[in-house]
């Protein structure tokens, strides 16, 4: 391997150290701890589905919340000891030392459909494991994020950390030249021990300078150029056809919230789901007509199911009373918008709380600000 000269990164901007929470460390929101959940590749069982559900009804808000990441958050839990064990007996706490860094985004139909290239399943689950068996790796933000694209651009769109696909590498959305790289376990959990000797205080890769071409070297490649990064993927509500023949159906929860209720629908209509980025959740592997079946069934819960529902591409932050930097209740404001839609916006919208614009989508977007009639495109 090439020598490397590792400087050190001081961001004097950084006011704290990553707070980024977790299932054990919870983030004391406006309206009580907030547990998030890790669920690499967005892999959630029909059974954790439904622990969820009762979880969030019992013990908190009755509020689920999809992240950025393909991840879930229970609002306003009241205990969180007894919710962790919940976790842990559902298999969503494999390991307490590395929960926070299980940042893990992958394409969610994992190869099946038109443009699909790579079965991305099985190296979210080697790296996965991998990354829980590097006791050193534990040390990692809870904001850097590994990210398996299978051909479709989807997940390529997001720049995480380290993302491999049919093309190869990229880091921090470059694209890496690499000699070998036959076992991209290896390569990506490399990537990350070189960005933590040269992190400095950085929560991302992007943050240290120079460090693409520093983690790069240590690859034994070099930064590339192109192919350009596809566009940001906006959520779909509906059904994909497979290449096998079966279909997936993608479902929207009105701005990437669920109920109690909402989730144990989930959990019996489908053995397992994945959770998008993009605040979604999909099927998979579903005959045509029960694919129809459960879009009935959970419509009735109160999913969007239809490509042209208002609700799709529409997203919020968490805004008032949850959030105490939000000024103004955006969560309100944007389910009596949506309200007055007869469809879907043209160009997503989302609503913030304050200039932070949590939740933002990456792409094209319309935001709304929280007070009187502050709006930007």
């Amino acid at each position: 391997m090439p020598n490397v000269n590792v400087p050190h990164v001081n961001r004097a901007d950084r006011p704290r150290a990553d707070a980024c929470p977790g299932a054990l460390q919870t983030h004391e929101a406006a309206d009580g701890p907030l547990a998030r959940v890790r669920t690499p590749g967005g892999a959630v069982s029909g059974a954790q589905f439904a622990m969820l559900g009762g979880a969030a009804r019992d013990l908190g808000r009755d509020v689920i919340e999809l992240t950025s990441r393909g991840n879930l958050q229970v609002r306003g839990v009241r205990d969180p000891e007894r919710f962790a064990e919940l976790l842990a007996d559902a298999g969503l706490l494999p390991s307490p030392s590395h929960e926070r860094v299980r940042n893990i985004v992958a394409s969610p139909l994992g190869g099946r459909g038109p443009r699909g290239a790579l079965a991305t399943d099985p190296l979210v689950t080697a790296l996965d494991r991998a990354l829980c068996g590097a006791p050193r790796l534990a040390g990692l933000p809870g904001r850097f994020l590994f990210a398996f694209d299978d051909g479709t651009g989807d997940i390529t769109a997001s720049d995480a950390d380290v993302t491999f696909g049919p093309g190869g590498f990229r880091l921090a959305g470059t694209r890496l030249d690499l000699a070998s790289g036959d076992d991209p376990i290896a390569t990506m959990l490399a990537a990350a021990e070189t960005f933590l000797e040269i992190r400095g205080d950085a929560w991302r890769l992007a943050e240290v300078p120079d460090g693409v071409r520093l983690v790069a070297a240590r690859l034994g490649g070099t930064p590339g150029e192109g192919p350009e990064r596809p566009d940001p993927v906006t959520a779909y509500a509906g059904l994909t056809e497979q290449r096998d023949g079966m279909v997936a159906l993608e479902v929207v929860p009105p701005l990437g919230r669920l109920s109690g209720a909402q989730a144990e629908a989930l959990a019996e209509a489908a053995d397992e789901a994945r959770v998008t980025p993009w605040r979604s959740v999909v099927l998979r592997d579903l005959p045509p007509d029960k694919a129809r079946t459960f879009a009935a069934k959970l419509a009735a819960a109160g999913f969007a199911v239809d490509p042209a529902s208002p609700w799709v591409g529409v997203t919020a932050c968490t805004g008032s009373p949850g959030c105490a930097k939000s000024r103004g209740d955006v969560q309100g404001e944007a389910r009596r918008w949506v309200s007055g839609l007869d469809r879907a916006p043209e160009t997503p919208v989302h609503w913030a709380g304050c200039e932070r614009r949590c939740g933002m989508p990456r792409g094209p977007v319309v935001l709304k600000m929280a007070g009187p009639g502050e709006e930007q495109r």
